[in-house]
């Protein structure tokens, strides 16, 4: 349609007005606030208003954007709650012959085809709405009608029609006008934007987190305040591929165990997984996913990549790929069996319907070809890990991992992401104080699941086992490491996108430790208990602040050691 038709007096979309109204004589029995809805379901109207204010109180005026906000966002809601279009006036249950507006709703089956139900097959005609639902249904309206006039000529308007066309515009003109006049508007911004966009094919995508984290038992330093940026160029070439190009730079170093004097990876922060100390920005993910078809997809990481960027951890809600909108701590995020090892690498995931089975290969050292460590190094020849997974979903409620992983550790720990030192677990179950050796192996066997009951309720949890081999001077060294720990969600808790979450368990402890087949005590092993709560509040669809707090018992998996107490007050910005 052209914008001829469009500026003059915006006819199109008032016709949808006539048609619900009938005739003209209609129009002047029946106020305007008595007109029945067309788009906007009564759940959806009373939670477009983000401060919950009651209907009934007085606002103040909107501005000519805020009235086209209102209008748009109006004309959007319910698209996906009413029925498709009806053929037939007769498709509505609470709609009768001998209603007054029965002849007019017929009309707008008829003759215009612009007409739209509630999923339980009624019309309700008797609810009242207000202009901006009045204005809003024109609107939704205007395409259908446009495309009667192109298809039909403007004659297919009748006379009647266009007479109470004009009581209409003077009715809504200002409402009508605040669409109307900026059209031109918005085509000069879209080809504005079209014209200086940065890429055809990339996409920009941020995360920035300020952080205070402080101790609250007065036993150790006092907090500190620290940073991690996140920028993330996203590449399509296919439309079903993607290719990560991520620079990070933070302040941060797992400051935990600093504050209490004792050697630990426990309560360590995702946000404190940052590329260095000193905010210098460094390319800390390179990656790239595609598919050979709807069931097969491949992951290949040229740096950074971690186990969790192509498998399922069954932990939602807690798991957030170590951004700043999940779980605060490591431990709580994801189980720690895919926090062994991380580099560069391949994977490839199969689609079996409701099972899926993923098989990766991560290097630390892949881009080395030589290591003062005996020279072991490069993509095959260093430290590695191997990843095996086994799925199955059940109506997106149900999942379940079983997990296994083959690692080797050259001169480093093995909760660590390729990274050298562990960032989950104690000292000794990361191989800290306990001799393995400086090359040794391990076999990890995990099993996760995750339970959803409802859209506001969340079960989920892991139980992993390490076994760690290395040689001492000929003498064979085994290790026993267990974890485990469950989580409860709340979803939405308090406002939508709000999440309130507690998890326990108990964080990688060596429990065992034989030397040349016999079992050696080696010190304290007491279970490593970690407690966590924390409550993200979404104050903006990009803002969220999480307050949260940690507590560590047995810390060093020593009970003699007095217990952690660790908050937090995270805030965390996406674009």
């Amino acid at each position: 349609m052209s914008k001829v038709l469009w500026k003059s007096l915006l006819l199109s979309p008032t016709l949808v007005a006539v048609s619900l109204l009938g005739t003209s004589s209609a129009f002047a029995a029946q106020p305007v606030e008595e007109i029945p809805a067309v788009q906007a379901s009564e759940n959806q109207i009373a939670q477009s208003n983000p401060f919950g204010t009651p209907s009934n109180e007085q606002q103040p005026a909107p501005t000519n954007t805020q009235n086209l906000d209102q209008m748009l966002r109006y004309s959007n809601e319910g698209n996906g709650n009413t029925e498709a279009q009806v053929t037939n006036v007769s498709q509505f249950s609470d709609v009768q012959s001998t209603d007054w507006a029965y002849e007019a709703l017929s009309r707008v089956v008829e003759k215009y085809g612009c007409l739209q139900g509630y999923p339980d097959g009624t019309y309700r005609g008797k609810r009242a709405l207000s202009r901006y639902e009045f204005a809003a249904g024109l609107n939704a309206c205007l395409r259908q009608i446009e495309a009667l006039i192109e298809a039909k000529g403007q004659n297919y308007v009748t006379k009647d029609d266009f007479e109470a066309l004009q009581r209409l515009v003077e009715e809504f003109r200002t409402e009508l006008a605040t669409l109307g006049s900026r059209v031109d508007n918005l085509e000069g911004r879209v080809t504005f934007l079209e014209e200086h966009q940065f890429s055809t094919t990339t996409k920009l995508a941020g995360e920035a987190i300020f952080a205070y984290t402080d101790t609250l038992d007065n036993k150790a330093t006092p907090g500190i305040f620290g940073d991690r940026v996140r920028l993330d160029l996203r590449t399509s070439f296919t439309g079903k591929d993607v290719l990560h190009t991520r620079l990070a730079a933070g302040n941060l170093a797992n400051p935990i165990g600093s504050y209490y004097g004792i050697d630990t990876r426990e309560g360590g922060q995702t946000f404190e997984l940052s590329p260095g100390e000193n905010n210098d920005i460094k390319l800390d993910w390179l990656a790239y996913y595609g598919q050979l078809n709807d069931n097969v997809k491949f992951y290949i990481a040229a740096t950074g990549g971690i186990h969790s960027d192509y498998t399922n951890t069954n932990n939602p809600y807690f798991e957030d790929y170590d951004g700043g909108n999940g779980a605060l701590s490591n431990f709580a995020s994801e189980s720690p069996i895919y926090r062994i090892g991380g580099g560069a690498g391949a994977a490839v995931k199969f689609n079996l319907g409701p099972a899926g089975i993923s098989l990766g290969y991560l290097g630390e050292n892949a881009n080395n070809p030589t290591n003062t460590l005996n020279n072991n190094n490069g993509l095959f020849n260093g430290e590695y890990a191997a990843l095996a997974q086994a799925d199955f979903n059940l109506n997106d409620r149900f999942g379940l991992g079983l997990t296994y992983v083959r690692g080797r550790h050259v001169d480093g720990e093995i909760y660590d992401l390729g990274g050298g030192r562990g960032v989950v677990g104690t000292a000794q179950a990361n191989r800290g104080g306990i001799p393995f050796g400086s090359d040794f192996n391990t076999n990890s066997y995990g099993l996760t699941a995750s339970f959803r009951p409802s859209s506001s309720l969340s079960f989920s949890g892991f139980v992993m086992k390490t076994d760690a081999k290395g040689d001492v001077a000929g003498t064979e060294v085994k290790g026993d490491i267990w974890s485990y720990g469950v989580g409860v969600a709340l979803p939405n808790f308090g406002k939508q996108g709000n999440v309130l979450g507690v998890f326990a368990g108990v964080e990688p402890t060596l429990r065992g430790l034989k030397v040349g087949g016999n079992q050696t005590n080696f010190g304290p092993r007491d279970n490593a208990y970690h407690v966590e709560a924390f409550y993200k509040y979404q104050l903006t669809d990009n803002i969220s602040i999480t307050p949260g707090v940690i507590w560590l018992s047995n810390p060093a998996q020593n009970s003699n050691n007095d217990s952690a107490i660790i908050g937090t007050l995270r805030t965390t910005f996406t674009f």
